[in-house]
């Protein structure tokens, strides 16, 4: 590992730089704190650039399978403010992409394996203890649709989201190692499971269940019909509200599935008539009484209830181009991982490799998964998550490329 490389890291600005980025994760439940946190591991990057700038500059060169997605989607969102129908209304919302910064903090301050199992690590017990208080609102009448329970978080949907992108990340350790009875991550995965099936989120439930799925396909392919009655029996064991929660999912009466259907017919519309930069920037929330069905639920709503449908509303065709470009380079990258560790067990290193790969790749399934029935995307706290996993996958490529041949070459 060269000097160059790793001075930077090693340096007393550079570990606050980790500390802080590390930070601005473990305490999103607390987004004054959370966003303090960033704008220090910000302010720590000059520090620990001195004297290394031109090596830093090479080095981030290396990643440009995600930063060059990266910079077309603020772009592209630059465009669709200067594009948008109404630009000081869509302005505002420009600061939106500040969030994106993670992404390049994760590049810049993630160095090493060791690094990204900490940071991890520390995501599943801010998930745990969120879904401890979560569960402990059992107590004071939270639980029904009328007030769910949401942990420390403002919005149940936030409060899923990150409890299933943390699950993920469990179960792909627990499917690429051994398991140990000591091991703490087995309690933290039945109380954040518990909590994420109290939450009555559906989105999150299908999302857990597709990528559960994509698991299987992975690990245990021939096996995966073999997995029907268990997932049968499995939800015959589930609480009542759960099961009946999970039956509203295929009602097409239910009022939330006919409002989300209309949000769709209303979004369709929106991106027919602006198809290449969109209506712009916090527009189609703005316009939805315009276009929304005379039969619909809700005369105005927040936003669209879907990621892939706000993105291509706000920028076009174009806008959501960028977003699965940002999303997919990521999901190939990691699934490339995944398969070249594989191939490569068991050499010495790569059981580490594997489960990191398969959970970042997992996290970001279930979380596009999730995207088709939330816009989780302009979740702050959902969208840092992401954007850890998002760089994840290159961060173990280019510790890979370190430590010499690649793992499975």
């Amino acid at each position: 590992m060269s000097e160059a490389f790793t001075a930077p890291a090693r340096s007393d600005s550079g570990r606050f730089g980790f500390a802080t980025f590390a930070l601005h994760l473990w305490t999103m439940v607390a987004l004054a704190i959370s966003n303090a946190a960033l704008l220090l591991s910000i302010a720590a990057v000059p520090f620990a650039l001195r004297g290394y700038l031109r090596a830093e500059i090479a080095r981030l060169r290396r990643f440009s399978k995600t930063l060059n997605p990266l910079a077309f989607c603020v772009l592209v969102g630059f465009l669709s403010v200067v594009f948008s129908l109404d630009p000081e209304w869509s302005l505002p919302q420009a600061r939106e992409m500040f969030g994106l910064v993670t992404l390049p903090l994760a590049l810049f301050w993630v160095r090493d394996t060791e690094r990204l199992r900490k940071v991890m690590d520390g995501v599943v017990i801010m998930a745990a203890v969120s879904a401890l208080w979560g569960l402990g609102q059992f107590l004071n009448g939270y639980g029904d649709l009328e007030q769910r329970i949401r942990g420390p978080f403002s919005h149940y949907m936030t409060f899923a989201g990150v409890l299933l992108m943390a699950n993920l990340v469990l179960l792909a350790r627990f499917a690429c190692r051994k398991p140990r009875i000591n091991d703490w991550r087995w309690v933290a995965c039945a109380v954040i499971t518990a909590a994420l099936l109290g939450s009555l989120t559906r989105s999150s439930w299908v999302a857990l269940g597709g990528t559960l799925f994509v698991l299987v396909l992975l690990r245990r392919p021939k096996s995966a019909l073999a997995w029907i009655p268990v997932a049968v029996v499995a939800l015959a064991l589930l609480a009542a509200p759960v099961r009946q929660r999970i039956v509203s999912i295929f009602d097409l009466q239910d009022p939330s599935n006919y409002d989300r259907l209309s949000m769709l017919d209303a979004g369709l519309e929106m991106i027919w008539e602006r198809p290449f930069f969109g209506l712009g920037l916090g527009m189609p929330e703005r316009l939805y009484p315009i276009y929304r069905p005379l039969a619909a639920p809700r005369r105005s709503v927040p936003h669209m209830h879907n990621t892939y449908l706000q993105v291509a509303a706000e920028g076009g065709m174009i806008g959501l181009g960028a977003y699965l470009w940002l999303i997919g380079a990521s999901l190939l990258a990691g699934y490339r991982g995944y398969r070249r560790c594989l191939k490569a067990l068991p050499r010495p290193g790569s059981k580490c490799f594997l489960e990191l790969y398969l959970g970042s790749f997992l996290a970001l399934i279930g979380f596009s998964l999730a995207g088709l029935f939330e816009a989780n995307w302009l979740d702050t706290e959902v969208q840092r998550l992401a954007l850890l996993f998002v760089a994840t996958p290159f961060i173990l490529d280019a510790q890979e490329g370190r430590l010499g041949p690649r793992v499975g070459q």
